[in-house]
């Protein structure tokens, strides 16, 4: 599993700066401040050999005459930055927004770890940015980043979840069993938002920021008709056994819990879904569901089911929390539950039980209650309505990636928010690779090698070797690769082109 994040940016110095010139800076700024070891220096390319954004898991391939000009991620912009990792994340412009897509991992809690670390590669990219434009870094009129996904003016922009699923599952059981989830999921996970409709155009608050930007149950896009749950096939590992899962109306969040819950949950949901264990729940009108739960932070409202039964969404995640509780249940079930699963199901049961209770009560790991908490203090303070622009303010402050400005920093730091990582091993992750997946290999390539690295991709290094010879080494096994089966090669090569000799030897270990 894996989760990208598209951080929204600002230069208050110039409100009319080109986010695609800043973002781009951004990505600059970092890989030179990080150094050969920490960053593919710029030149270094994505390599796009194995990219297919247009092939749908429904069985067909969109003409790219007929594909938004946003589809097209298989096509190298040399006008925008791009950047791999140290930590085997990839660090580039999307469209008008500076990237941090993490690394591949085995479990939920590193993922909350690299998305952690995602964060403290944006303070640090900020700050390096401001530096480069003259702005002071972290005073005045400094660049500045930010975890999350609307503007208030119309504006959406991505954090996308995704995970590795069994080809052999048909897609359509994986969309029937988890639309029902992703409509209720913000409950766990969202991270709050100022204003309803995608322009802010009605006063309120309402649970999830992406909640107004769904406009469909399955499709292709993910800029326009975006969908509840994307088709994209692009496995990026072996085709014939994966496909990976693309989901993209999830939100940006800072709570370590939130994160823990969105990416845990979902994965345990995937796995019932595999085995035929899901529960057996299919809603009337999905997408309009998905902004009635998220427009009522009592969640008493309730959406009808297509057999004409209302449910609350606790009640949609109740039902599917019970059906992983029977598969891992010692004395019914057949499913053991190592110590990161027991921790997810520990979390997901208090958090249903307090939100089901009192909402308030889950201030401390839920970023759409926390917000909301600090946002009815000024309320209650000074009298202010929902359309007040200080609200708006408080809103955007949150997400602030500077530890000095943003407010689930502070509450962070003040322990109103459950951590699951310290700062220590944040920072230790934004340059260290997860040591269980094929992100090892990657992160040690550029580690060690990066001014012989010529691309990257999830699935491939590309060398330059002797005599201006192109090596490419593919990686189609997300759990291969990693620092158990390559360390020794890594450790023993005195160069670039000693170490691809070595696998060049060892090819068995890599295929």
């Amino acid at each position: 599993m894996g989760v990208e994040t598209e951080y929204g940016v600002t230069l208050p110095a110039d409100p009319r700066a080109d986010p695609i010139h800043l973002s781009g800076v951004v990505v600059r700024a970092y890989s030179s401040a990080a150094g050969p070891g920490g960053a593919l220096p710029q030149g270094s390319g994505w390599d796009y050999a194995d990219e297919s954004p247009l092939r749908d898991a429904r069985g067909h391939v969109m003409a790219r005459a007929l594909a938004d000009s946003s589809q097209l991620t298989d096509v190298e912009d040399p006008t925008l930055a791009n950047s791999v990792l140290s930590n085997g994340a990839r660090l580039y412009v999307d469209h008008a927004h500076p990237e941090y897509s993490s690394p591949e991992v085995a479990g939920p809690l590193d993922a909350v770890r690299y998305d952690r670390a995602g964060e403290v590669v944006m303070d640090r990219a900020a700050h390096a940015a401001g530096e480069l434009l003259g702005g002071g870094g972290t005073e005045g009129a400094g660049l500045r980043l930010y975890k999350n996904n609307v503007d208030g003016k119309g504006a959406s922009y991505g954090t996308h979840d995704n995970y590795l699923l069994d080809r052999a599952v048909p897609f359509a059981q994986v969309v029937s069993g988890l639309v029902p989830f992703l409509v209720a999921r913000p409950l766990l996970c969202g991270a709050g938002r100022v204003g309803l409709g995608t322009s802010s155009e009605v006063t309120g608050y309402q649970i999830s920021a992406r909640a107004d930007y769904v406009e469909t149950e399955v499709g292709l896009e993910t800029t326009l008709r975006r969908p509840l749950v994307n088709s994209r096939d692009e496995p990026h590992a072996t085709a014939t056994k994966y496909r990976r899962l693309h989901l993209i109306s999830g939100d940006a969040t800072l709570a370590d819990v939130g994160t823990l819950m969105k990416l845990g949950t979902t994965s345990l949901v995937l796995r019932l879904i595999e085995t035929g264990r899901a529960p057996d729940l299919e809603l009337a009108h999905p997408v309009s569901a998905v902004r009635t739960l998220s427009r009522d932070t009592t969640l008493r409202a309730t959406i009808l089911t297509r057999a004409g039964k209302k449910l609350r969404g606790v009640d949609i995640l109740r039902a599917y929390l019970e059906a992983a509780l029977r598969a891992y249940d010692p004395r019914t079930g057949d499913w053991e539950a190592d110590e990161e699963t027991a921790l997810v199901l520990r979390h997901w049961t208090g958090l249903l039980d307090d939100l089901s209770e009192d909402p308030a009560r889950a201030a401390d790991r839920v970023d759409w209650v926390a917000k909301l908490g600090v946002l009815q203090a000024y309320r209650d303070r000074d009298g202010l309505a929902w359309d007040s622009p200080r609200l708006a303010l408080v809103d955007i402050q949150y997400s602030d990636v500077d530890p000095a400005r943003g407010l689930a920093q502070r509450l962070r730091r003040r322990g109103r928010l459950v951590p699951l990582v310290s700062e220590e091993s944040a920072a230790l992750a934004c340059t260290q690779a997860p040591v269980d997946t094929r992100a090892w290999f990657r992160g040690e390539c550029v580690r060690r090698f990066s001014g012989s690295v010529r691309a990257a991709s999830w699935d491939s290094v590309v060398f330059h070797r002797r005599r201006r010879q192109v090596c490419r080494i593919s990686l189609p096994e997300p759990l291969r690769g990693t620092r158990a089966e390559t360390s020794g090669l890594f450790e023993a090569a005195q160069d670039v082109d000693q170490f691809l000799d070595s696998l060049d030897a060892r090819t068995a270990a890599l295929d």
